[in-house]
């Protein structure tokens, strides 16, 4: 069975997820468009895969949505690139809710910027590497850190390391790898964390860290 065939083929589609309501799709739709237009431009997301952008893109963003840990909520999106998983959680969430976007490519912060003026979307967009983030201003104050396609498992609980103490939970779109990303962050992190079934990819899941600390 193709992704298209699965049934994310239309912004209408995506009501059937959980947490995203029908006077979000018009917004959704507003920013594919522009995503295909600079898309043409800058490469955002794969080439191969802007035919079936509702499915790879925007359905595998907005599963996050049923495993936040409530509302209103403070989101920290790494390495966004062209907005995912985070912009389509901030169109979904509305206002009350806040999304920082963190992407140090000065083109794809640009897309981005532009991404939430059209949207209007309750998103803010960090132009900075990762490690030089405002800890201070920004991870004492998240509820859940978000990641797709960014880096391997091990990195990336360097990153979370300090939400993560401060009581935030990550929430990482990862592929087929998991399990040795997993076997190998356990030589030096003691994880406690839920793999949960993609609704997108057979081979993929979401894997929800709880807690991380370093083996000492």
């Amino acid at each position: 069975m193709s992704d298209t065939d699965q049934g994310f083929r239309c912004a209408a589609d995506l009501s059937r997820i959980d947490g995203v309501s029908r006077e979000s799709l018009p917004r959704l739709e507003a920013y594919v468009e522009l995503l295909v237009k600079w898309q043409t431009r800058i490469n955002l997301i794969g080439p191969d895969t802007v035919r079936e952008i509702w499915h790879r893109h925007m359905a595998d963003s907005l599963q996050l949505l049923g495993h936040l840990p409530g509302s209103p909520t403070t989101i920290m999106d790494l390495g966004s690139g062209a907005g995912l998983p985070g912009l389509p959680l901030a169109l979904a969430l509305g206002d009350g809710s806040k999304v920082h976007l963190v992407e140090s490519n000065a083109k794809k912060a640009a897309f981005l910027r532009e991404a939430v003026r059209l949207t209007r979307a309750p998103a803010v967009v960090h132009d900075v590497r990762i490690e030089s983030l405002d800890s201070a201003a920004l991870q004492s104050g998240v509820d859940v850190v978000t990641s797709r396609a960014l880096a391997p498992l091990i990195k990336l609980l360097e990153y979370v390391q300090k939400p993560l103490e401060n009581g935030a939970v990550a929430l990482f779109l990862k592929g087929q790898d998991v399990d040795r990303e997993l076997t190998e962050a356990a030589k030096y992190w003691k994880i406690s964390a839920d793999r949960i079934a993609s609704l997108t990819e057979p081979k993929a899941c979401i894997l929800r860290i709880n807690e991380a600390k370093r083996v000492a």
